[in-house]
C-alpha cells in the first residue's frame, strides 16, 4: 500500500500527459510482476526429478535459511514431464534432472543454459513386499510374481530395464537370457514416475518392484518392505545434472542456489539422503 500511496504523489507533482501516465503505471506495474529483488526478496522455482524429494527439501530449508527473504519453490516429477512442460512454456529458474537425456533435450531447445553440472549419482535395487513370496532375484520370474516398474520414458524406467537386462545377461547369476522377457510377463504396472513404485510394493499392492537406493527409506517408511541384493555387476549409475533456466528473472538468485547444491553443505545433505557424490 505504501508504494501505491508513493506512485500517487509522484503522479500528482509530475503532471503527465495522459499516455505517459499509463506508461509509468504499466511499468511500475510490470516491476511488481516480476519479482525483483525487493524489500519482500525474491522467490526461484527449481523443478527436479521426484527422487530428490526429501533432499532438495532439506537443501531448500539450508539456502532460505542463509538468504533471508529469499524463497525457493520446489515441483517435483519425473524428469521427461518436467523438462516437457518447460518445452511447451512452464516458467521455471533451475532444472534437476535423474539423467542426461532430458538435460541434453533442454540444452538443444535452447532452455537450459551451461554450464551443466553433475551433482550426484544413484543407483537402482529390487525391492518386495515382506507379504509376498520374493526372496531372491529368481523368485522375479514365478508365476503371479506381481511386479510394478517406472515407465521406460522417465529415467528410473530406463534405469530399471537396463539393470534387468545386466542381471539376465550375468553368466555367474545363471539366470538366462529369458529372465527379462519372464520378467515382463509379470508386470503388472508401470508408473509415470519412481515415486509410484515404492508405495505399492510397501503396501502390498504389488509383490516386486524396481527403486533407487535412495528409495529405500521412503518406501519402508510406509510398510514391510525386503530389499533383494543385486550383484554390481548389475549396477546402472544415474547422473543427476542441474542447470540454471534460461528464461530465468531471477539469474542470481538461481546461480547462487545450484552453488549452493555443488557446495560441500549441498554436498552433505545429498549424502546424508543417500546419493553417492561424483
Amino acid at each position: 500500500m505504501g508504494s501505491l500511496l508513493n506512485l500517487d504523489l509522484v503522479i500528482g507533482r509530475m503532471n503527465l500527459p495522459l499516455l505517459s501516465l499509463f506508461a509509468l503505471i504499466a511499468a511500475f506495474g510490470a516491476f511488481i510482476a516480476c519479482g525483483g529483488k525487493n524489500d519482500a526478496g525474491t522467490t526461484i522455482k527449481v523443478m527436479a526429478a521426484s527422487s530428490l524429494t526429501e533432499a532438495f527439501q532439506e537443501l531448500a530449508e539450508e539456502f532460505e535459511a542463509g538468504h533471508p527473504g529469499d524463497i525457493v519453490r520446489l515441483e517435483f516429477g519425473g524428469s521427461q514431464r518436467l523438462r516437457s512442460q518447460l518445452a511447451f512454456g512452464a516458467e521455471a529458474d533451475v532444472f534437476a534432472s535423474a539423467d542426461h537425456r532430458q538435460m541434453d533435450l533442454l540444452l538443444a531447445a535452447g532452455l537450459a543454459a551451461t554450464p551443466v553440472k553433475i551433482f550426484a549419482e544413484n543407483t537402482m535395487t529390487v525391492i518386495a513386499s515382506a507379504q509376498s513370496e520374493v526372496r531372491r532375484l529368481e523368485d522375479l520370474v514365478k508365476p503371479d510374481v506381481r511386479l510394478v516398474l517406472a515407465q521406460t520414458v522417465v529415467p528410473a524406467g530406463v534405469y530399471s530395464h537396463q539393470m534387468l537386462k545386466n542381471l539376465a545377461q550375468d553368466q555367474t547369476l545363471g539366470l538366462g537370457e529369458l529372465y527379462e522377457k519372464s520378467i515382463h510377463r509379470n508386470l503388472v504396472s508401470e508408473e509415470s514416475n519412481v515415486r509410484g513404485v515404492g508405495p505399492k510394493v510397501a503396501l502390498a499392492e504389488a509383490d516386486a518392484g524396481v527403486v533407487y537406493r535412495t528409495d529405500v527409506p521412503v518406501a519402508r517408511s510406509i510398510g514391510d518392505i525386503l530389499v533383494i541384493e543385486t550383484p554390481s555387476s548389475s549396477d546402472v549409475i544415474a547422473e543427476y545434472p542441474i542447470a540454471t533456466l534460461t528464461n530465468t528473472e531471477a539469474p542470481e538468485l538461481a546461480h547462487e542456489f545450484v552453488a549452493f547444491v555443488l557446495s560441500d553443505a549441498g554436498r552433505s545433505v545429498l549424502s546424508d539422503h543417500g546419493f553417492a557424490l561424483p
